[in-house]
């Protein structure tokens, strides 16, 4: 499985100059200083505070403060999962100007897979121990809801020990249209089925002005935070993202963390959060320059800082590419998603890391980034070690 060529990670050791080495007296007399007495006594953060964290030229002084909480609350622990991505169709009938995933009802490169084919799919690694499957698409206008429930049960039927992660609130809110039925009355029967967590995709920016621009005929901020919070009071946990990178502000970006901060004060249900970096090539921004590492490293330094009831914050390293990911390590992240397999939404849109990572490669390059690695389930269970851990 994964790629077949040789990385070597040791190469990469991130430890001699990230955030934790720079000391506490340089954060304290940085312009950070009175952020820093917050984050030490455990107080909550502002808007204005994050604002601010946005706006700092001193990337190391913010991220020692991130740093900070995340070993307050995880240590050396980097967590990643053995999971499969699924794509099951990329035809969308939102026009989201980012994407370059998503094709038009009879397009050239559109596809959607019959179930017996997702099936297929999850049978070709049964000899793989993966624990989840990571299962998105686009908004189909063709699929009746039983597609997808029969999907999640051909799943479960070919791997019953694994838990399915699958559909975002999106799709779920395309799903209740479609079939005109309420989305908990969609959620209860994909948790039926075998869903137990939902992606944190489409979310995007919470900003009303930049889903104007980019994305008017997707489901509206308030509609993507309240059905991940119906979802929640299902039983149904969930991911959250924010897409950055490409027209919005600091403080939309901030808006959007704490419109995330005040659902999970409400239901708790939130598992991780994951800043997703734009990609911009083969999508309708590919004119904008490109992202830097600079704001990637912030992005996810600001989130683990803003968000104090998140506890995990996710360095996604698919849109990241894995070295970016080992620094993010010392910046607020924990968790590194996983092995992942046949990814192509990123991709699509110019991702130029690797479309796989085996376990070996994932635990290699977190020794790399002197952090301890952690295999872990969709919940953030440790996994047992397994008979097979050497062959892996």
């Amino acid at each position: 499985m994964g790629s077949s060529r040789k990385i070597e990670y040791s190469e990469l050791d991130v430890r001699g100059f990230s955030p934790a080495s720079i000391g506490e007296q340089w954060v304290k007399r940085s312009d950070l200083g009175d952020i820093y007495e917050k984050v030490v006594a455990g107080s909550r953060l502002s808007r204005e505070d994050g604002v601010r964290l946005f706006e700092t030229q001193d990337l190391l002084a913010l991220g020692f403060m991130a740093n900070l909480v995340r070993e307050r609350l995880h240590g050396q622990d980097t967590y990643w999962v053995f999971n499969q991505h699924i794509n099951y169709s990329n035809i969308c009938a939102n026009d989201c100007s980012f994407c370059a995933f998503s094709r038009s009802p009879g397009e050239q490169g559109g596809f959607v897979l019959t179930v017996e084919e997702v099936a297929a799919k999850a049978r070709e690694r049964l000899h793989e121990p993966i624990t989840e499957y990571h299962v998105v698409g686009g908004c189909h206008p063709g699929l009746p809801l039983s597609y997808y429930v029969d999907l999640v049960r051909e799943i479960k039927q070919v791997r019953p020990e694994a838990l399915i992660k699958a559909f975002t609130t999106v799709e779920i809110a395309h799903m209740a249209q479609e079939a005109k039925l309420s989305v908990s009355e969609v959620l209860t029967e994909l948790a039926d089925a075998g869903v137990v967590a939902l992606p944190g995709g489409g979310a995007e920016v919470f900003s009303h002005r930049i889903r104007q621009l980019l994305c008017p005929e997707k489901l509206s901020s308030e509609g993507w935070l309240e059905i991940a919070k119906e979802a929640h009071k299902l039983g149904i946990r969930s991911n959250a993202t924010l897409l950055y990178g490409h027209l919005e502000t600091p403080a939309e970006r901030v808006d959007h963390l704490l419109a995330l901060r005040q659902a999970q004060d409400e239901t708790g249900g939130f598992i991780t959060f994951i800043p997703l970096a734009f990609q911009p090539s083969n999508t309708g921004l590919s004119h904008l320059s490109a992202r830097t590492g600079f704001t990637d490293l912030k992005t996810i330094a600001v989130a683990r800082l803003l968000l104090d009831n998140f506890p995990h914050i996710k360095a996604y390293w698919i849109m990241l590419g894995v070295k970016m990911a080992q620094v993010a390590l010392y910046f607020g992240a924990d968790d590194l998603d996983g092995t992942v397999m046949e990814e192509q939404i990123g991709h699509m849109a110019g991702a130029s890391s690797a479309e796989a990572l085996t376990p070996n490669e994932l635990e290699a390059l977190i020794r790399a980034a002197g952090r301890r690695p952690v295999e872990r389930d969709t919940f953030f269970r440790p996994v047992r070690p397994r008979a097979d851990t050497k062959t892996r």
